[in-house]
């Protein structure tokens, strides 16, 4: 009985190869048994690769998960390559998770170089972009499906996520456009007053609201109140696994769950971003007419001259396109996040972050493209 037990003991065995280590583990892994400690020693003879052997292990659990963590921080501090190909893949994707719930103790990784490291980001990038042009192929797909059976589509849903993107928003809109409008005319005054033309004011603050700032500053906003929201109730759905269930039932996530928001998005976005012109014209108004002394009539005619018909199309053109980048980037965050309340977290914060960046790029590509078009 005592050989047969050696023989189910977890053990480790080390054989060096050169500037390599093999580090072989054997036996039945418990939680409920004494485990190996790793006491390998940073000094002069110190390996340059550690490669992990798990073809002897015949049984485990979390325990063999928690040594090969140690060895993997081990090998972080002394700047040594750990080598986990050799580990099953289901394995290696617990030991990401372990990872990442330690963030906040795992050191800074040294054992990879510049190259393997500018590898593994210029992956890490393409797959990313892998992912998101395959959610925009859904969508699209969805999108043409819709067109063709709009009986199926769930009208009630897009209505209330309409509502919420929509009216519930109105408040925060209506005070981010009038302060930008103030704070616009404002920083006018301070140069124009110096040249005698305070009433060019009203051109600014019509000009820079109808084609930039009201669009824009309506769909930051709207990417921290309501691209995170979509991001947290999809994340939340993903942990419960009723999005798996809607899978099971031959249910797309996509048609069922993105598609509402998505088009009660692309839809508000462009009124809201009329909304937000409106007040940040009448703030500017108000500074005009308090600082500079200038009547709103006067204000009012001032800005016709300037403000047409093909600046305020560009700024709903801008405000539909940000919408719907909002929509796909709080969708597609919620349906990647991990199942845990910190991988919803994570989800939300993705959403606002990958928002506002898809949104800046966007408007430099269209101040780009309405410069050469004349627009």
């Amino acid at each position: 009985m005592s050989v047969a037990k050696a023989n189910t003991q977890a053990r480790v065995s080390t054989q060096t190869e050169g500037d390599r280590m093999v580090v072989t583990l054997a036996g039945h892994w418990r939680v409920t048994e004494s485990r190996p400690k790793w006491t390998l020693r940073e000094g002069p003879g110190t390996p340059k690769r550690i490669r992990l052997e798990v073809a002897e292990v015949e049984k485990w659990d979390s325990s063999l998960l928690l040594f090969v963590f140690d060895v993997q921080q081990w090998c972080r501090m002394a700047g040594v390559y750990c080598d986990l190909d050799a580990l099953p893949e289901k394995t290696r994707e617990m030991l990401g998770q372990l990872s990442r719930s330690h963030e906040t103790s795992v050191p800074f990784d040294r054992s990879e170089n510049f190259l393997t490291a500018v590898g593994l980001a210029t992956q890490d990038a393409w797959m990313k972009c892998k992912d998101i042009s395959s959610f925009v192929g859904e969508c699209v797909i969805s999108q043409i499906t819709l067109l063709k059976h709009p009986e199926r589509f769930r009208w009630r849903d897009c209505v209330d996520e309409m509502q919420q993107c929509g009216a519930m928003a109105l408040p925060i809109v209506s005070l981010i456009s009038v302060l930008v409008g103030m704070t616009l005319a404002y920083t006018g005054a301070l140069i124009l007053r110096q040249y005698g033309g305070d009433i060019y004011v009203a051109d600014l603050v019509g000009v820079s609201m109808v084609r930039e700032m009201g669009a824009l500053m309506t769909g930051i906003v709207l990417a921290g109140r309501t691209g995170a929201a979509f991001a947290a109730q999809l994340g939340n759905m993903r942990a419960n696994e009723e999005i798996d269930a809607f899978t099971t039932l031959g249910i797309s996530p996509v048609e069922f769950l993105v598609m509402p928001r998505l088009i009660a998005l692309g839809l508000m976005m462009p009124l809201l971003g009329l909304y937000a012109n409106c007040l940040g014209i009448l703030g500017g108004m108000f500074v005009a007419m308090s600082v500079l002394g200038i009547p709103p009539a006067a204000y009012w005619v001032e800005m016709l001259t300037i403000v047409d018909m093909s600046d305020v199309l560009s700024g709903i053109i801008k405000a539909g396109t940000f919408g719907v980048i909002i929509g796909v980037s709080g969708c597609l965050r919620g349906l990647q996040a991990e199942r845990s309340a910190m991988g919803v977290g994570k989800a939300a914060t993705s959403a606002v972050v990958t928002a506002i960046l898809f949104i800046i790029v966007a408007d430099a590509v269209y101040a780009v493209l309405f410069d050469i078009l004349g627009i």
